[in-house]
């Protein structure tokens, strides 16, 4: 992959058309607030632009994505956001993991897949390498934009709590405060409500949560019948890989979700030297140091172990 300038981006983005933005599987914030700004913005220039995600958007984010009804076109320039890996799409998606032309992300274990890219690890979110972006294309920013890049990074950095938030970011987020972004509602709507489903969820994962290695490690997993069971939608389990690291002692957080057709899917949070990233690497995945997640497709029980056994190592190499 070549390596551009926030100005080769622009350069290609003003001298193409018909685009269409993939987002990863199981889309977050900063994937559908990227991928919905960037398709808004390239509207607004007089161009054609669909997000794209081989996985349902939650209906969570309505409050910016209905407004961006599907366009009728051919795709012939291929953007990714938020996406370290074409082993991250799903479904349709997967039909265009050779075929992107421009990646736009913040992931350090980026694997080099597009033509051209601009990744930044050391930024707190793609949502926030977006409006940088924008600013040098010299484009308005209306409150449904502002919107979307604001979630996109205040779910990013659990509004604006963990290590890769910058004063930068911050002022970022002032910017799009001025534009209109309802920052108020938008941290309230992603972190202090919740559906009674997702509450039901939460207390069903909790009750299978399991430690070792001296309570340093946390292990909770979420069920396809625990799905059924809590009536929750998938979008209710964001946050809940969150939830062991911040137990009282451990240093690495694991949480693995059943998927359909036999897949595990998993996601680590580390805390002190520990890379999630390089953990989950192991298993075809990435992400970032303190964050990061993969899938396994095994049996059940040795899914659970080989993780186990990969994060009981990553332990010992601190020691």
């Amino acid at each position: 992959m070549k390596e551009i300038t926030f100005e080769q981006v622009a350069d290609l983005l003003f001298n193409n058309d018909n685009f269409l933005v993939l987002m990863h599987k199981s889309p977050d914030g900063d994937a559908v607030g990227s991928a919905y700004a960037l398709c808004m913005v390239l509207r607004s220039i007089g161009k054609k632009a669909n997000p794209f995600c081989g996985d349902e958007i939650p209906p969570m984010y309505e409050y910016f994505t209905r407004y961006v009804e599907p366009q009728d076109f051919q795709p012939e320039y291929i953007i990714s956001v938020d996406l370290a890996s074409v082993g991250l799409l799903s479904g349709k998606a997967k039909e265009y993991a050779d075929k992107v032309n421009l990646c736009i992300d913040h992931h350090g274990s980026n694997t080099g897949y597009a033509e051209y890219g601009y990744v930044d690890g050391k930024i707190s979110s793609c949502a926030e390498i977006i409006k940088y972006l924008l600013d040098v294309m010299k484009v308005d920013i209306d409150k449904n934009v502002a919107n979307a890049v604001f979630t996109g990074i205040c779910t990013d950095t659990g509004c604006f709590k963990y290590s890769s938030v910058s004063p930068q970011t911050h002022r970022v987020a002032a910017e799009l405060m001025e534009a209109g972004a309802e920052s108020a509602d938008i941290c309230h709507l992603m972190f202090d409500s919740k559906s009674r489903e997702k509450l039901e969820l939460e207390r069903m994962v909790l009750e299978t949560l399991e430690f070792s290695e001296r309570g340093e490690i946390a292990f909770i997993y979420i069920s396809l019948e625990t799905m059924e069971k809590s009536g929750a939608a998938q979008s209710d389990t964001d946050g809940i890989a969150s939830m062991p690291r911040q137990i009282e002692g451990v240093k690495i957080g694991i949480t693995m979700k059943e998927k359909d057709g036999g897949e595990f899917r998993f996601s680590v949070r580390t805390a002190d030297d520990i890379d999630a990233s390089e953990i989950c690497k192991q298993f075809g995945g990435g992400g970032h140091k303190a964050a990061a997640g993969c899938s396994i497709h095994k049996e059940q029980t040795a899914a659970k172990e080989d993780m186990l056994e990969a994060c009981k190592a990553a332990l010992k190499g601190i020691e």
